[in-house]
């Protein structure tokens, strides 16, 4: 840095950031942030985290806790009046222990690595009927929206068919899935909550029925076995299956989604690297990992201190937050060679996309799988397939995607 130059302030840059136009682009503005350290002390009232080693120690830390009902109650005073965040604190991504614990142990065998495996068939089965919806959509070179007719059939029906929700019901869901992903951006004014209120209010209606039915004709899906367990045991409150159900919803299809947008615009922006796709079947796992580094949907994590703490060397006084810079810490240049080059052979990646720690994604293994597997069909099945427009982002930032990606084909 020269002489003259100072510092972008933190704030400032925070506030750029989450401007529409920061949105689009918000890798040059980490930098910024990073230039004042992988630890950002804003004078002892937050702190922002850039850093690859520090985001990873935050995100397996129990004492930095996720956004709770106790941690709104102390940052967001009427939260409580709000459907959105009212469920939200009821699942296991917004809980602490034990309700975490609680939570997650009651999940998590669903997605064991046995029962994953045995879900592939589903995958490709999936895979095929998205990649051939796209390829009658575009015959005679018409421009397809790649979002709406490949990455969300695919997520919502992978997801969809596994929880046992018919397929008629699933175009249903996408806005009502934005929707409540909006209520996780920072709030400035309560009435940014309003649609995702409602949505989550239609999905808690639907998926109340859905346990009623499969607790009156249980069926092999995953609500079945998740309400016998219920029922039996009784780990969990009819509100918390709920809840957790519509997590599972919403968590499996958004970021999914915005994965394989994400991965077929770096594709297309890559011809070489396109083509080992199609013909190197061990390429798409090296591509989905660097995807999930270079361009993760998930940017933005939440920590607040439940004590006073060292972190790094700097004092962290109980009830600060802490903002992860996920995709800042996925370019750290002290964790990675050349961090701005999008290079899928990269060696001993380790993006941050998933989390870590107790909150590591439960369905990081069912994402990749349909990743590596939808993406490469794609790319074989239409070997013209080109970008038909400029690829924007969706306004938002902790859950950054595509709104829109407009292909075509020769």
């Amino acid at each position: 840095m020269s002489p003259t130059k100072t510092l972008a302030d933190p704030i400032d840059v925070m506030g750029r950031l989450l401007s529409f136009e920061g949105k689009q682009d918000p890798y040059p503005l980490y930098e910024q942030m990073r230039a004042h350290g992988p630890v950002v002390d804003v004078g002892g009232a937050h702190l922002f985290v850039t850093g690859h080693a520090e985001c990873a120690r935050a995100l397996r830390e129990p004492d930095l806790l996720s956004t709770d009902a106790a941690v709104q109650d102390a940052r967001l005073p009427g939260w409580r009046e709000h459907a959105s965040w009212s469920w939200l604190t009821k699942n296991m991504l917004f809980s602490n222990d034990p309700a975490h614990e609680r939570y997650r142990r009651f999940f998590s065998s669903a997605f064991s690595a046995r029962s994953v495996k045995a879900w592939r068939p589903l995958v490709e089965r999936r895979a095929a009927y998205a990649v051939e919806r796209v390829a009658r959509l575009a015959a005679g070179g018409e421009v397809v929206d790649l979002v709406a007719e490949f990455s969300f059939p695919m997520a919502a029906g992978v997801i969809g068919e596994l929880l046992g929700i018919p397929d008629e019901d699933h175009d249903a869901f996408r806005a009502d899935v934005g929707d409540i992903t909006l209520t996780l951006e920072p709030i400035r004014d309560m009435g940014q909550l309003t649609a995702g209120d409602a949505a989550m209010e239609r999905l808690a209606v639907y998926f109340h029925d859905l346990v009623a039915r499969r607790r009156a004709h249980p069926t092999t899906d995953l609500t079945s076995s998740f309400t016998a367990a219920r029922d039996t045991g009784g780990e969990l409150s009819e509100t918390e299956l709920v809840a957790n159900l519509m997590l599972l919803l919403v968590a499996a299809t958004e970021a999914p989604q915005d994965l394989l947008s994400n991965m077929v615009r770096l594709a297309l922006t890559h011809p070489a690297q396109a083509e080992r796709l199609r013909t190197e079947p061990d390429f798409a796992a090296g591509f989905t990992d660097e995807t999930l580094r270079f361009d993760p949907a998930a940017q933005i994590l939440n920590r607040v201190a439940s004590r006073d703490l060292d972190f790094f060397g700097v004092k962290v006084a109980q009830g600060v937050p802490l903002t992860l810079l996920i995709a800042a810490g996925n370019r750290d240049p002290r964790r990675f060679t050349n961090p701005d080059v999008f290079d899928p052979a990269r060696r001993d990646n380790s993006p941050l996309t998933f989390s870590g720690g107790a909150h590591f994604c439960l369905g990081a293994a069912l994402a990749r799988m349909s990743a590596e597997t939808a993406v490469p069909l794609l790319l074989r099945r239409l070997p013209g397939l080109r970008l038909a427009g400029e690829a924007t982002f969706r306004d938002q930032i902790v859950q950054r995607g595509h709104g829109r990606l407009p292909v075509t084909t020769d």
